[in-house]
């Protein structure tokens, strides 16, 4: 048997293969050029082990391009992501919840909407940054729940207090269910 028949046989693997090493050989390249986001780790010792952390990373969960350990991917943020979640993590401290909730919040609202207030799902009709379903339930909030993504925060960030309590466990359920 040749090894042209192996990875005929397993072409998935090789692609596999063949990123992994991509990542490997260009990791060192991209990594100077991008901030690690520590909004994004579990653990401390994750982070301490990170030789790309950028000293002042932590003001933003994502700015520019940015490394997610919980989704093994770079993630590119724009400005109106960083202005939305610097919104939500300022109404996170009134509401008293420590940075290990924001961490969750953006892990949850990245998988609904990626921070996206234009977000629809045209299956279902939820919409927003929250993917409230409605969205037209987000008017509770303010008229301009369809464009304004402080104001699709707002409802959110009431939506998970009242129904899930804080927003870990809001992630907690999505999880489970892969809905919140």
């Amino acid at each position: 048997m040749s090894v042209g028949l192996i990875f005929e046989s397993r072409p998935k693997v090789t692609r596999a293969a063949l990123a992994g090493v991509a990542i490997l050989v260009l990791g060192p390249v991209i990594a100077p050029f991008t901030v690690y986001d520590p909004g994004y780790a579990r653990s401390r010792e994750l982070l301490s082990d990170q030789s790309f952390m950028n000293k002042d990373a932590s003001q933003y969960s994502i700015v520019r391009d940015s490394w997610s350990l919980t989704s093994g991917f770079f993630v590119a943020g724009s400005a109106e992501v960083k202005i939305a979640q610097q919104f939500a993590r300022a109404k996170l401290r009134a509401r008293n919840w420590d940075e290990s909730e924001f961490t969750c919040l953006v892990d949850l609202w990245n998988r609904e909407s990626h921070w996206n207030y234009r977000a629809e799902n045209p299956s279902s009709g939820a919409y927003g940054i929250p993917q409230a379903l409605p969205g037209n339930k987000m008017k509770e909030a303010g008229n301009d729940w369809r464009t304004n993504a402080e104001t699709q925060i707002l409802w959110g960030l009431s939506y998970i207090s009242d129904r899930y309590t804080t927003p870990c466990d809001a992630w907690a359920h999505s999880e489970i269910n892969g809905w919140y």
